[in-house]
């Protein structure tokens, strides 16, 4: 390939190369990130357009100047101090719907549990957390999502909702301890899965007498 011609410039594409080379800047010695920082102004409800995708920063975020940090594959919003606020999967080309980070969702419905109908959430949770909040009264809506929420913080959204979806199985109350420590064993992979145990092992232990029915 080096020693074909070019067919425009008429010189060869080794030579043409060596060339490119020499005009190179020299790459820097020290690791960096190929990423481009440009700066937005989220809406009132804290989200941000980018390349013409709605990322939601989150309502705290609303109005506020923020830098976004554009990766190949990532998206990053920073704040005013340039400190990581959220990450998202880059989206190339034109998506309708808002992408958003659940977890971020979470402590608006702890504050307005009767916004759980209409939430996005909703379609992110298994069929039995779903169907838990949909039944619960408002108090209770609210004492599950204060722990999903906590949760989160430590564990990420996906095992805080697995953890609820696991106590809710077992018919155990979901509550913010124990939604806490299930959710952290299964982030951390420490969790065994749940078994069917078969009890019928017991059974040898007893004998029924046929004729007086008495169990010895």
């Amino acid at each position: 390939l080096a020693g074909t011609t070019h067919y425009r410039k008429g010189l060869p594409v080794g030579e043409l190369f060596a060339q490119d080379v020499a005009a190179s800047l020299e790459l820097p010695g020290v690791g960096f990130e190929a990423v481009r920082y440009e700066s937005r102004k989220a809406d009132r409800v804290g989200n941000l357009l980018v390349d013409g995708n709605t990322y939601a920063a989150g309502p705290a975020f609303h109005g506020r100047m923020l830098t976004v940090g554009l990766g190949h594959d990532v998206v990053q919003i920073l704040d005013e101090h340039s400190e990581p606020v959220r990450t998202f999967p880059r989206v190339f080309g034109r998506q309708t719907e808002t992408i958003f980070d659940p977890a971020s969702l979470v402590p608006l419905l702890v504050a307005k549990p009767g916004a759980w109908s209409h939430s996005p959430l909703r379609a992110l949770v298994t069929d039995p957390v779903r169907d838990w909040l949909d039944k619960a009264p408002a108090t209770d809506r609210r004492r599950l999502l204060n722990a999903v929420d906590a949760a989160s913080e430590s564990a990420g959204f996906d095992a805080a909702i697995q953890a609820a979806h696991t106590l809710i199985q077992r018919g155990d109350t979901p509550d913010m301890a124990m939604l806490g420590m299930l959710a952290r064993r299964l982030a951390n992979g420490t969790e065994p899965p749940a078994t069917n145990v078969d009890l019928s092992v017991y059974d040898t232990f007893t004998t029924v007498n046929t004729v007086t029915g008495e169990v010895a």
